[in-house]
């Protein structure tokens, strides 16, 4: 059932809608939680009454995630990934976006310029559930369709160009060489497009039985690519170029302030203080080679 949280001011939720997901896919609830909460809060760090609109709808137990101190966090990051997304639209206004595990991710209804071309990429079953919620388009349009795949590519090289592959907590669940082989595949299909996507770890992959969130999942739905030096890409043969990698630490002064009082405090004057633990987290832009 869905939390009573979420539920309609009535309490009751029409004709609510099943959850079938596999087990790594079911992971893109945390963040659906996250954006939902947090727009609920008198301050919160985003709107997205679209999140609260899908929560309310779901029937499943969001109950596991209630204590969960990650759901701040995966808002967070979608913050962040969103700015590279606008700092990408800002040069090229008519260009094209492609979501990469979209899950029931919101971007286009948060930053959508009305120019850009939009692909949302996930596996079919994540992909049925996304359409009870969203629609075709003009500019937008779903694809039931593995990255690892390349049957996907020519519908997105249609549009011209440039791209922005967008990679938010999805590559981190492939193992590595499944990881490289997705990001390898991109760059050599789209010579100049850029690359916004997030690393973890070794000691992040192996201590997810004591992470708040991903705890409460089977292990078949923990992450797996480990990642201990973004750079790595660069060494992969296909010209790409790491432009960019980030901590939660390092995010924009606008953004810092959005967090809890208590939270800006730390992030701004003590950084040292939170270091550790957000150190194996990275959020990343790379670019192919033209």
């Amino acid at each position: 059932m869905v939390i009573s949280s979420l539920k309609t001011h009535s309490g009751i939720v029409d004709s609510p809608i099943s959850v079938n997901l596999g087990p790594v896919q079911e992971t893109l609830l945390i963040p659906l939680l996250g954006r939902a909460r947090e727009t609920l809060k008198a301050r919160g760090l985003l709107q997205d009454m679209k999140s609260v609109e899908i929560s309310r709808q779901l029937d499943y137990d969001f109950s596991k995630w209630n204590k969960s101190k990650s759901l701040v966090g995966a808002c967070y990051r979608t913050l962040m990934f969103d700015h590279y997304v606008e700092q990408f639209l800002s040069e090229h206004p008519g260009g094209t976006v492609v979501e990469i595990g979209c899950g029931l991710n919101t971007r286009f209804e948060r930053i959508d310029n009305g120019q850009a071309h939009w692909f949302d990429l996930d596996l079919p079953d994540v992909i049925s559930l996304r359409r009870e919620f969203f629609g075709d388009a003009p500019r937008r349009t779903m694809i039931e369709a593995s990255v690892l795949s390349c049957e996907w590519m020519e519908r997105v090289k249609a549009t011209g160009g440039p791209w922005i592959f967008v990679s938010e907590a999805a590559l981190i669940y492939l193992r590595r060489e499944d990881a490289q082989k997705a990001i390898v595949q991109i760059a050599q299909a789209f010579p100049g497009a850029y690359f916004a996507f997030d690393t973890t770890d070794r000691k992040m992959v192996w201590s997810q039985d004591k992470h708040d969130a991903m705890q409460h999942l089977p292990k078949e739905s923990w992450f797996r690519w480990a990642c201990d030096d973004p750079k790595e890409v660069e060494k992969w043969g296909v010209g790409l170029k790491l432009l960019d990698s980030k901590t939660f630490l390092d995010a924009d002064h606008d953004l810092v302030g959005k967090l809890p009082f208590l939270l800006q405090f730390m992030v701004r004057y003590l950084p040292g203080v939170m270091r550790a633990s957000v150190a194996g987290y990275r959020l990343n832009l790379a670019r192919s080679s033209t």
